[in-house]
């Protein structure tokens, strides 16, 4: 009986968690303009060697990357 109650609620906070997940990354868009627009999901459905967009989505340019790789710290002896 437990695990009967137990897998809806499980259901119900993974998507609660990633309707949360959206909202933050809605507002860091927001706050961070200058890396680019904020992306919905859905703009492109794949399949059999082809691409389709769906109406209302548009073609954006990938947001540069930046990033530092460090060398650690070696002593060579």
């Amino acid at each position: 009986m437990a695990k009967l109650l137990l897998a809806p609620l499980i259901i119900f906070a993974v998507l609660a968690g990633w309707v949360w997940v959206q909202r933050l990354y809605s507002r860091f868009a927001l706050r961070h303009p200058e890396l680019g627009p904020f992306r919905r999901e859905g703009g492109c459905s794949c399949g059999s060697g082809h691409c389709e967009r769906s109406p209302g989505s548009e073609a954006r340019p990938a947001r540069p990357v930046r990033a530092s790789i460090e060398q650690p710290n070696r002593a060579d002896h």
